[in-house]
């Protein structure tokens, strides 16, 4: 039986997640530019056609073939993919050249759509980059979009992507062990017995 206090903060944290989710959907939205990005082989592809038929797109913030935690979450968006397109268009980004991309892509079995942002200022723009003067710092995440009929494109909303967030399902259920995570950190690949 679940005690007193776990119950009390996870029905907080239930009613602050719906604030937020208000909060987020009265947020004036952000006009953005028609943002020009590669595919995988490496010719150039508009923002505006990668929402294909829908009129929203979910845009994930990877940092690439050099981040395991990125690995693991774009891993797991595999398993959602079919269920998030039904709603939206879903694209991941990373600032990885078109041909690294994909062979990391085919290397992990991803078959959802990505997008290089290695060439322009789109990662930057949208707050991905935190690097200066010239410098790249990367950070995941992730952007929603809107397209109006009459084109216009619209950044709806964002949120940063980190170890116990909600995107990432093994950081969730390692909460509930009774040492939690207990410095466990994601690998590429994992012994199999």
């Amino acid at each position: 039986m679940e005690n007193d206090e776990v119950a009390q903060i996870s029905k907080q944290i239930q009613e602050l997640k719906e604030k937020l989710s208000e909060a987020r959907r009265r947020r004036a939205p952000e006009p953005v530019k028609d943002y020009e990005l590669q595919n995988q082989d490496g010719s150039s592809v508009k923002l505006s056609a990668l929402f294909g038929d829908k009129d929203d797109l979910l845009f994930v913030h990877n940092m690439g073939r050099g981040c395991v935690y990125c690995t693991m979450w774009a891993d797991g968006f595999m398993s959602d993919a079919q269920h998030l397109e039904q709603r939206a268009a879903f694209v991941v980004v990373s600032p990885d050249e078109p041909a690294d991309q994909k062979a990391f892509a085919d290397s992990r079995g991803w078959k959802f759509r990505m997008a290089s942002g290695a060439k322009g200022s789109f990662i930057r723009d949208m707050g991905y980059d935190h690097g200066e003067n010239g410098e790249h710092d990367f950070w995941p995440g992730i952007s929603a979009f809107h397209k109006d009929a009459d084109g216009a494109i619209t950044r709806t909303g964002n949120d940063m992507f980190g170890p116990g967030d909600d995107y990432c399902v093994p950081w969730r259920m390692f909460d509930l062990l009774k040492d939690g995570s207990n410095g466990w950190e994601p690998k590429y690949r994992y012994n199999q017995k």
